[in-house]
């Protein structure tokens, strides 16, 4: 992509680049004139201009979140900007069947779970439960994969156990939970127990969650992530591939 005026972007709001953002926070302080004011201030020190308060709602006692529009003269270059991705093919459920028969000529074993104090299977539901979501059916629809869901509160130890007992292919993790980064710990404690019982390179290990991504999982030690905005021919067409190129690779 060539480097040109185009390619240097600012938010938009009424015009374009003309660096109008909406802004949602919370202050603890008391809604009224003065909360306004220290909110209104709190964006100005960081570099907004044209600040509008334009609400505010009392939380609790204490505490008050506010909505502003402000204008930023910041400007990011698009055509510098490189994020990893995953960048296999993505296969209909009857396309990724007919590859795994075809490339590795038996079902993929696949476990799933919400690990450790992490209790919301919104995630791993949608890519594993025969219904799936957004009318993309789940893995346990597809015919060559074994789809095992464990579900959630599933400790590190317990989901490792289950994978070298049905000898998986894959392991697939999902992470709702985030507050104070607790997805962060519980994914590399996963990966350092699987590495500890010589189990981190039989098989893959995917991440999944709204505050993930493919880099991440990567710098996390997994080998694919996806966020949101990912479905089951995603994960199931990633799967499929790589295991075939790694059996290639012998």
């Amino acid at each position: 992509m060539s480097k040109d005026k185009n390619q240097i972007v600012k938010p938009y709001g009424d015009t374009l680049n003309d660096g109008k953002m909406q802004l949602s926070f919370t202050l603890p302080v008391e809604p009224g004139e003065k909360g306004k004011e220290a909110a209104r201030l709190l964006l100005k020190k960081m570099g907004f201009d044209e600040i509008d308060i334009c609400g505010m709602r009392d939380l609790t006692e204490g505490f008050t979140h506010f909505m502003a529009y402000a204008a930023t003269s910041a400007s990011v270059d698009y055509s510098k900007i490189s994020v990893k991705t995953v960048d296999t093919e993505v296969m209909s459920m009857e396309d990724t069947d007919d590859f795994i028969r075809t490339h590795l000529g038996k079902p993929v074993t696949v476990i799933g779970a919400c690990i450790e104090s992490d209790a919301h299977t919104v995630g791993i539901d949608a890519i594993m439960n025969m219904k799936g979501y957004n009318h993309r059916y789940g893995l346990e629809r597809y015919k060559y994969f074994n789809a095992i869901n464990l579900g959630a509160q599933v400790s590190c130890e317990d989901l490792l156990a289950r994978a070298r007992q049905e000898n998986a292919d894959a392991v697939l993790v999902s992470q709702i939970v985030t507050q104070k980064n607790i997805h962060i710990k519980n994914l590399t404690r996963l990966i350092e127990l699987a590495e500890a019982e010589n189990l981190r390179h039989k098989m893959l290990f995917i991440c999944g969650g709204p505050r993930l991504s493919h880099e991440l999982a990567i710098e996390l030690g997994y080998d694919a992530g996806f966020g949101t905005g990912s479905y089951a021919t995603d994960v199931a067409s990633y799967i499929a591939i790589t295991l075939a190129e790694r059996s290639k690779q012998g």
